[in-house]
């Protein structure tokens, strides 16, 4: 098997990730720290070993093809009968809340003078489902050298922004003076990833941690309507610019993440089948960020400048604040 091309360009690589994916795991179930921010930051610290050519390969495999098999496998969570339970004022609010917030991302990006991809880029992640939207929407957004900084940083962003708000938003349910059920709403609704979003709500209430979960789900969803649009996006700007127009391709991951959607919500599938793929896309978008983190240096990502940071801020505000007022006023 060694002797392969397989085993030669493709293998180290794919085991590299594989420990440091593993070492982040442990330091988060350890610690408590987002596992997706630790694969990042020892993949980083291992950037060294990306001046290894028997790495590129393998490296190469787990942040593109395995990324986005690991995103197509995230359909397995999301079932339609999850949310029929929500009502329709809650999905409109949320899918509104979603387009907006990219919007504040593109407009803020023009107005601080920042590349409009990166708008996107931030803009969808602390709108949809933190480091995993990310990863996704960076799949289909033009190639630059920029791209790879640009997600790690948000990667980076939208991961503590997230930690943060984990231990503040219940607080500040609390002085807002919000039930279980509405806690639930507003922590589901603005927290980035679903690990700080399962950790705030249960911390609340289990019915809390239960809205919380479900409200989240919905976010995830998005995640196939919000990376098609993107999608047709720039490439109908594309169009426009080499005066060729053509149908955009929709990306084969969608449609994975589309098929697994409908399955769950069609057939009753084996509890261990589900968490078992549940589990794999975990475990492969770690990999996928953990082989990010080796490929790009931390001084490139940090050369990035103080204001995109600011602009994810304000992304994440923008959310908190729209989901206050549509609980103040529903």
């Amino acid at each position: 098997m060694w002797e392969t091309g397989f085993g030669r360009q493709l293998l180290p690589g794919v085991v590299l990730s594989g420990c440091i994916a593993a070492a982040a795991s442990v330091i988060s179930s350890r610690y408590g720290v987002p596992a997706m921010l630790m694969g990042l930051l020892l993949g980083m610290a291992c950037h060294f070993l990306n001046e290894s050519p028997r790495l590129h390969k393998g490296l190469e495999l787990v942040a593109g093809p395995a990324l986005r098999f690991g995103v197509a496998l995230l359909g397995i969570r999301v079932a339609f009968s999850d949310l029929t339970h929500l009502g329709w004022q809650p999905l409109v609010f949320l899918a509104c809340a979603v387009g907006m917030t990219i919007g504040v991302g593109v407009i803020g990006a023009r107005l601080m003078r920042i590349d409009r991809s990166f708008g996107v880029l931030t803009g969808g992640a602390v709108a949809i489902c933190g480091a995993s939207a990310a990863m996704a929407i960076s799949s289909v957004l033009p190639l630059s050298e920029a791209r790879q900084r640009m997600t790690l940083f948000t990667v980076i962003g939208v991961a503590g922004l997230s930690t943060v708000a984990m231990i503040f938003y219940p607080v500040v349910g609390e002085l807002l003076d919000f039930s279980d059920r509405d806690m639930g709403f507003f922590i589901g609704a603005s927290i980035h990833d679903v690990a700080q979003v399962v950790g705030a709500g249960f911390s609340v209430s289990e019915e809390a941690g239960n809205v919380a979960v479900l409200i989240k789900l919905f976010r995830v969803a998005m995640l196939v309507p919000v990376v098609l649009a993107i999608s047709w996006w720039f490439s109908e700007a594309k169009s426009l610019t080499s005066n060729t127009h053509r149908l955009p391709r929709v990306p084969i991951f969608l449609l994975g993440f589309i098929a697994l959607f409908c399955l769950n919500s069609t057939v009753a599938l084996p509890l261990a089948m589900v968490t078992t793929l549940s589990n794999s896309a975990s475990i492969l978008l770690l990999m996928a960020i953990s082989a990010l983190g080796v490929r790009t240096s931390l001084k490139e990502v940090m050369g990035i400048g103080p204001r995109p940071m600011i602009l994810l801020v304000m992304e994440t505000l923008f959310l908190a604040l729209l989901v206050i007022g549509f609980l103040s006023y529903a």
